[in-house]
C-alpha cells in the first residue's frame, strides 16, 4: 500500500486553489470607504471661481465723522462666505462718505458704516455738512437718536463766571456711533451732526479749542 501524500503539502495546495474570501472583502471595504470620504471632500469644497470676493476695506485705522479718501480705502478680495450682507465692491461710492464709526485697518466697509452726503443734505439743506461731536458727558449719547434736534455748547472753565455759548443751535443728530464691543477699547463715541456749511465749519473749529456738550429740544 502506497503511502499517502503529506498532508501538509496537500493544505497548501487547496488554500492556493481556494480565494481568500477575507481578504477580499476587507480591501473591498476600505476601497469603498476611500471613495466615501473623497467623494464628501469634493462636496465641501468650494468652486475655486466663487470662492473670492471684492470688497472694499480700510487701509489704515478710522476714526468716526472723517471723511474717506482714496488713501483711507482700497479693494482686496476676501473669502466669499465670510463677507458681510451690504459690503462695498468697489472704492468709488465710499469716497467722499463720512464714516459712521471707529474702523481698524483691514475691516471690511459695508453701506452700514458710512454715511452719504445725501441723508445729511435732506436734514440741513443742500450745502450741509456733517461734523463729529466728542462730548464732555459721554452719557448724553445714550440720551439722543438720529432726527433730533439739538444745541451745540461749548463748555467753560470751572474756574469762571461765564455762562455757557451756544455754538450752533438748530443742529440735526444725523448718527451716534454704539458703544465699544470690548472692555479695553475706549470710549471713542461721537455724535455726528448736520447743519449748514458756514455753520459747520465754525463748530468743528469750536471744538479744537473747547470741548462741548448738547442741549435737546
Amino acid at each position: 500500500m502506497g503511502k499517502s501524500l503529506n498532508p501538509t503539502l496537500l493544505s497548501r495546495v487547496s488554500r492556493a486553489l481556494r480565494p481568500d474570501f477575507a481578504r477580499t472583502l476587507m480591501a473591498r471595504r476600505i476601497a469603498a470607504g476611500g471613495l466615501v470620504v473623497l467623494a464628501g471632500i469634493a462636496a465641501l469644497r468650494p468652486d475655486p471661481a466663487d470662492s473670492r470676493a471684492e470688497v472694499v476695506i480700510a487701509t489704515r485705522d478710522l476714526s468716526p465723522g472723517v471723511t474717506l479718501t482714496p488713501d483711507d480705502v482700497a479693494v482686496e478680495k476676501r473669502s466669499a462666505p465670510t463677507v458681510p450682507d451690504g459690503a462695498l465692491r468697489a472704492v468709488e461710492p465710499a469716497l467722499g462718505a463720512t464714516l459712521a464709526g471707529p474702523t481698524r485697518r483691514g475691516e471690511i466697509i459695508t453701506d452700514a458704516r458710512v454715511l452719504g452726503s445725501r441723508l445729511a443734505g435732506l436734514a440741513a439743506g443742500p450745502d450741509a455738512r456733517v461734523v463729529p461731536l466728542h462730548l464732555a458727558d459721554a452719557a448724553v449719547l445714550d440720551l439722543i437718536r438720529p432726527g433730533d434736534v439739538v444745541d451745540v455748547l461749548g463748555a467753560v472753565s470751572a474756574d469762571t463766571d461765564a455762562e455757557p455759548r451756544v455754538v450752533a443751535a438748530n443742529v440735526i443728530v444725523v448718527l451716534v456711533s454704539a458703544k465699544a464691543k470690548s472692555a479695553g477699547a475706549g470710549d471713542d463715541r461721537v455724535v455726528l451732526v448736520a447743519l449748514p456749511a458756514a455753520a459747520a465749519n465754525a463748530l468743528a473749529g469750536a471744538t479744537l479749542v473747547q470741548t462741548v456738550t448738547l442741549t435737546i429740544h
